[in-house]
C-alpha cells in the first residue's frame, strides 16, 4: 500500500481509537488489543537483492551493501581526506533462495528445501533397481533408509553453509525463516544472555491505581507527545508547558511555562535527568494555526528549570530559523532534524556544534538516533526518488565515522538503536501495513558495511515506525546481540473467539536467524515490548476485557517471563486503563510504577454527556508504594 505523503511540519497526525475495550466487539467489527482478528490475506514477498541502477560511468557508485564514503555533514569543516575505500563488491543479483511451500507456525523456522546443484537426476520408478529388475522388499527398504540419511546430510550440509552474496546476511520469509548465512556467528541457544535487570518483582505483584490526570482544555489537536520518569517526578508536556507530577499522588511538583507548545521530545536523558526539548516560538492564536518548531531547550527534569534555549537559521529555510520536527541526545550533544536539515547543540551551553547549510548538494539530515551513539539520517537527490543514506557520526565534531547506503526504493528510515546500528525502513513501500516496516538493517557501525538483512512480514509483526521521523519506532528492541519484535495477534491455542495471543521473537544481529527461543503472552494477552533493562525486555500485557493488563520482565535469553505488576480487573478501572490506543499512548514502567498517558489531545466533543466515558491525560497503577 503506497504510504500517503506526510504532514506539514508540526501538523498532528489524526489520533487513533482505544484498545482493550471493555466488552468483547461483535464479530464483524475490527478488533483491537485483546480481542481477535481476522487473519490477513498473506501478501506476496516483494523481489529483493535485484542490481541496483547502475550510476554514470564517469562517478562510479558502490554497489548495495557495501560501505559508502562519507559524506561532509553540515556545517563541519572540511576533513583531512580519508584513506581511499577498499574496492567494492556490490551490484550482483542475489542468488535466489528455494521457496518455502507451507507458512510456518508463529515464531517456529522452518526446514530449508534440498538446493539444486548442477543437472537434474532422472528419477528411478519406485523400487527399480538398474536394468528393469524388481528389488525385494527388504533391499528396498534398507535403500530408501539410506537414502534418507543422505538427504537429511545434505540438507543439513546445505543449510549450515548457504548464504547471500557481498551485501550481507539476509533472512527472508514469514515466521522468522532463515534462510542467510551463518557466517560471522551463530545463535547462542540464549546461554549466558539475559538478566541484569533492575526491574525486580515485588512481594505482592497485585498492582492499585495511583492517579488520573485529566487532559487539558484545548481549541484544536494538540500533539503532547513526550513523558519521563525521575526518581520524583513523572514529567509531561501540557498546554504550551511542561508540567512534573508526584510519582503516587499526581499532584502538580512543578510547571514549566514555555512561549508555545511542546513539538519535539528526546528519548534519551543524563544521569542526572536532562532532557532536550523542542518548542514553538510563540503560542497559537486560534484553530489549525499551528507554530513554525524552531527552538530547542534542555530541561532540568529534576527541578523544572529551563537550563537553555536557542535556535538557528540556514538549511532551506534561508535567515529564517530552521524548523525541526524530532530532537534527540548523544554524549554531550544535543541533535535536532527536520526538512530544513539538522543541527547540533553543546549540551552544556546550548553552542550549535552545526547547523544546516544551504545547498548542501541537494542533501539534508532528516533526523537523528540517540543513546549510545549519534547517527544521521541522511537524505539527498529528488523527493520521488531520494538516496538516503545512514551516517554514523562523531557526536563531538559531526564527522562521519561510517556511512551505509540504503536500497533503492527507500524514502525514509527510522533508527532502532545506535549501537549496535539498527535500521527499519519500508522498501519500495511494500509494507502496506503503515506500519512503516518492511526490513530491519543490521548494519557495522565501525565500517557501514550491512551485516544482514531482516524482512518483516507485515502480516507477521507488529513493530511500527512513524515514515518522516527518524527516531519513533516502538515495539522493536535491541539487546543481547539481538532484535526483539513482537507476532501480530493470531489465533490462540483453543481457537476459540476472544483467546487472541501473540509472541516476542528474536534475531540474531550477526546472522539474522531467529533463535530458538521465543515468549509466548499466552491465550487472550498481547504482547507489548517497551524498554530494555539489562539484558531483559519490560514489556506490557494487554489484556482481554476481563482482566487487567500486566508488566513482565522477559530474560532475553531463555524468553521466560517474570510477572513484575498486574492491575485489576475490576471493570471502573479496566474501563480507563483500556481507554488509549496503544499505537497512539506511550507507556512507561519503572520502580513498581506503571503509567499511561496520550500524545495527543483534541477539543471535547459537542453534545458529549456526563456518562460519556472521561478522557485521561495520565493514568498511573503502582505496587509496593
Amino acid at each position: 500500500m503506497t504510504q500517503p505523503p506526510p504532514p506539514p511540519p508540526n501538523q498532528p497526525p489524526d489520533p487513533q481509537g482505544g484498545f482493550g475495550a471493555p466488552t468483547p466487539p461483535p464479530p464483524q467489527q475490527q478488533p483491537g488489543y485483546g480481542y481477535p482478528q481476522q487473519p490477513p490475506a498473506p501478501q506476496p514477498e516483494p523481489g529483493y537483492g535485484y542490481p541496483q541502477q547502475q550510476p554514470p560511468a564517469s562517478q562510479p557508485e558502490p554497489g548495495y551493501g557495501s560501505p559508502q564514503q562519507p559524506q561532509q555533514p553540515y556545517g563541519y569543516p572540511t576533513a583531512p581526506q580519508q584513506p581511499q575505500q577498499p574496492p567494492q563488491y556490490g551490484g550482483y543479483q542475489q542468488p535466489q533462495q528455494p521457496q518455502q511451500p507451507v507458512q510456518p507456525p508463529y515464531g517456529y523456522p522452518t526446514q530449508p528445501q534440498q538446493p539444486q546443484y548442477g543437472y537434474q537426476q532422472p528419477a528411478a520408478a519406485p523400487g527399480a533397481a538398474p536394468g528393469g529388475k524388481k528389488l525385494s522388499a527388504q533391499l528396498q527398504i534398507v535403500i530408501a533408509a539410506a537414502v534418507a540419511v543422505v538427504l537429511i546430510i545434505g540438507v543439513g550440509i546445505w543449510y549450515a553453509n548457504s548464504g547471500g552474496g557481498d551485501g550481507g546476511n539476509e533472512a527472508k520469509g514469514s515466521g522468522g525463516t532463515s534462510q542467510g548465512s551463518a557466517t560471522g556467528g551463530g545463535d547462542t541457544g540464549g546461554k549466558g544472555l539475559g538478566g541484569g535487570g533492575k526491574e525486580k518483582p515485588p512481594a505482592d505483584t497485585k498492582a492499585k491505581m495511583a492517579f488520573q490526570i485529566a487532559q487539558p482544555k484545548v481549541a484544536d489537536l494538540t500533539d503532547v507527545s513526550g513523558s519521563w520518569i525521575t526518581d520524583k517526578a513523572f514529567v509531561k508536556p501540557g498546554v504550551n508547558s511542561l508540567v512534573g507530577y508526584d510519582l503516587d499522588k499526581g499532584s502538580v511538583l512543578w510547571t514549566l511555562p514555555l512561549t508555545g507548545q511542546v513539538c519535539g521530545a528526546s528519548r534519551h536523558v543524563t544521569a542526572d535527568n536532562k532532557a532536550p526539548i523542542l518548542f514553538e516560538a510563540t503560542k497559537r492564536v486560534g484553530p489549525r494555526y499551528y507554530q513554525p518548531c524552531t527552538e530547542v531547550g534542555l530541561v532540568d527534569l529534576n527541578t523544572g528549570k529551563l537550563l537553555w534555549s536557542t535556535s538557528v537559521t540556514g538549511g532551506s529555510a534561508g535567515d529564517q530559523k530552521a524548523r525541526f520536527t524530532e530532537v534527540t541526545l548523544s554524549g554531550s550533544t544535543v541533535a535536532a532534524g527536520g526538512t530544513d536539515g539538522g543541527a547540533a547543540f553543546d549540551l552544556a551551553n546550548g553552542n550549535p556544534r552545526w547547523k544546516p547549510q544551504a545547498n548542501d548538494q541537494n542533501c539534508y539530515d532528516m533526523g537523528y538516533g540517540g543513546g549510545e551513539g549519534l547517527v544521521a539520517v541522511r537524505k539527498c537527490g529528488q523527493y520521488d526518488n531520494p538516496n538516503v543514506l545512514i551516517q554514523n557520526l562523531n557526536p563531538t565534531t559531526g564527522a562521519p565515522i561510517s556511512q551505509y547506503k540504503m536500497p533503492t526504493g527507500v524514502k525514509y528510515a527510522s533508527v532502532i538503536s545506535t549501537k549496535p546500528l539498527v535500521v527499519a525502513a519500508d522498501v519500495g513501500e511494500t509494507a502496506g501495513d503503515g506500519s512503516g516496516i518492511s526490513d530491519f538493517f543490521s548494519i557495522d557501525e565501525k565500517t557501514g558495511k550491512l551485516k544482514a538483512k531482516i524482512t518483516a512480514d507485515a502480516d507477521q509483526y507488529a513493530a511500527r515506525c512513524r515514515a518522516t521521523e527518524v527516531e519513533s519506532c516502538t515495539q522493536a528492541l535491541v539487546g543481547n546481540g539481538r532484535l526483539y519484535v513482537p507476532t501480530e495477534e493470531h489465533e490462540g491455542s483453543t481457537g476459540e473467539y476472544g483467546s487472541e495471543t501473540n509472541e516476542i521473537i528474536a534475531f540474531d544481529l550477526a546472522t539474522g536467524r531467529t533463535v530458538p527461543e521465543k515468549a509466548d503472552a499466552g491465550d487472550k494477552f498481547t504482547y507489548v515490548p517497551l524498554r530494555m533493562d539489562g539484558g531483559n525486555l519490560i514489556a506490557y500485557k494487554a489484556p482481554p476485557y476481563d482482566q487487567g493488563g500486566r508488566i513482565v520482565s522477559v530474560d532475553g535469553g531463555t524468553m521466560k517471563e517474570t510477572l513484575l505488576l498486574e492491575n485489576p480487573a475490576n471493570k471502573t478501572i479496566h474501563n480507563v486503563e483500556s481507554s488509549f490506543s496503544l499505537n497512539g499512548a506511550e507507556l512507561l514502567y519503572g520502580n513498581g510504577r506503571f503509567f499511561i498517558s496520550e500524545t495527543l489531545v483534541s477539543k471535547p466533543r459537542e453534545n458529549t454527556s456526563s456518562n460519556d466515558i472521561k478522557e485521561y491525560l495520565i493514568v498511573s497503577f503502582s505496587v509496593g508504594h
